[in-house]
């Protein structure tokens, strides 16, 4: 199949944007509160790079196309939905996401609980606006929760293969959640070795991000575990590499770009792989002050003139070599893994070209 990016993403959003529609109607009854919420679900499933929809719909044609026919209208269509439901998932994380972070942006636009807040600052409401706005943001992430359950239940394929790839969503859900518990609790202690770190990447957003989307991708063709385990085998490293990309990207990325401030992740107190990396290497270098610096400023607010101290800090400790290092091994770890795994050799081509955007991205 021919692989289009831009169509992709265009056919993905008009899915989302007809699902979005039909829970419109359904809450009109609500009244005008109900439309506020529901607006901010459209904005919030809007744009974006849409990696772990294409994961999904890359991971069913890897085995899809193994044999059979050449797929319906109707087939396509229904797969756009299940691989759409991985995208409202990961709206819904990004919802309750910025509010544990007490992150002010996303995508270059106010995140939700502060999108909620100011509406209601400027309404004159009663009540604390941070308050209205972190339970708007709770309650959206719940909503957009179910919604990707319904969407991917109501894909319009068979329920012999929506029920296996149900299952792994399932377990896709569990993961992620307790992976951003993980992350909380970790950033609570206010401490992290790098395999504390480590996990919490792998199952805060590795898995989520490119293993679970394949697996549910592939069940919908009626993957076997011998697949789902090739699928691992290139999905799990892929996804570390991916959020160790992210990890950089939260200190050293363009705010232009990421549409995040200056060090976004130092200033959210993120006890990432990075972080724990340079704070072991500056640790073994004998680097005290600077590590005790590093260490003491996660988390507080940072002006430009910091986050380039911090950057330089963290850059002189290796730890941003070694990470980059990471990437690559793990990279090539995840394409060796594909070029043995039995799937249709169109897909492997586009899944290559995937594992190349995640890990080589700038934003």
């Amino acid at each position: 199949m021919d692989w289009d990016v831009g169509r992709f993403r265009d056919d993905l959003q008009e899915v989302l944007d007809e699902f979005l529609v039909e829970q419109a109607d359904r809450l009109a009854p609500l009244g005008p509160d109900a439309s506020l919420l529901h607006d901010e679900a459209r904005a919030a499933v809007s744009g974006g790079k849409r990696f772990r929809a294409a994961f999904c719909y890359w991971g069913h044609h890897a085995v899809r196309d193994l044999e059979g026919p050449e797929p319906t209208a109707d087939e396509e269509r229904a797969v756009l939905r299940a691989a759409a439901a991985l995208e409202i998932l990961h709206a819904s994380a990004l919802a309750h996401d910025d509010y544990m972070d007490a992150s002010d942006t996303r995508r270059g636009r106010p995140a939700t609980h502060r999108a909620f807040a100011a509406a209601h600052r400027e309404a004159g409401w009663r009540g604390d606006p941070e308050q209205y706005g972190a339970a708007a943001a709770i309650l959206l992430g719940d909503l957009l929760l179910s919604w990707a359950d319904e969407l991917l239940r109501r894909c319009g394929l068979g329920w012999d293969r929506v029920g296996p790839a149900l299952d792994l969503f399932d377990r896709c859900r569990s993961e992620v959640i307790t992976g951003q518990f993980l992350d909380v609790s970790v950033q609570a202690r206010g401490s992290a070795d790098v395999d504390d770190a480590m996990r919490v990447l792998r199952f805060k957003s590795a898995k989520y991000s490119i293993e679970r989307p394949l697996h549910v991708g592939a069940a919908l063709a009626g993957a076997d575990s011998a697949t789902l385990a090739w699928l691992t085998a290139f999905g799990l490293p892929l996804g570390e590499a991916f959020q160790l990309r992210d990890d950089l990207l939260g200190v050293f990325g363009d705010p232009a770009q990421t549409g995040k401030p200056a060090g976004d992740d130092l200033v959210e107190g993120k006890r990432t792989v990075l972080v724990a990396l340079a704070l072991d290497g500056l640790a073994h270098a004998g680097r005290r002050e600077d590590a005790a610096y590093l260490d003491r400023s996660l988390g507080t607010s940072l002006d430009d003139a910091a986050v380039t101290r911090l950057r330089t800090v963290i850059d002189d400790s290796g730890a941003h070599a070694q990470v980059e290092e990471a990437i690559d091994a793990l990279a090539g770890r995840a394409l060796d893994a594909l070029d043995q795994a039995p799937v249709a050799d169109g897909a492997r081509v586009v899944l290559r070209e995937l594992a190349t955007a995640v890990t080589q991205r700038s934003l």
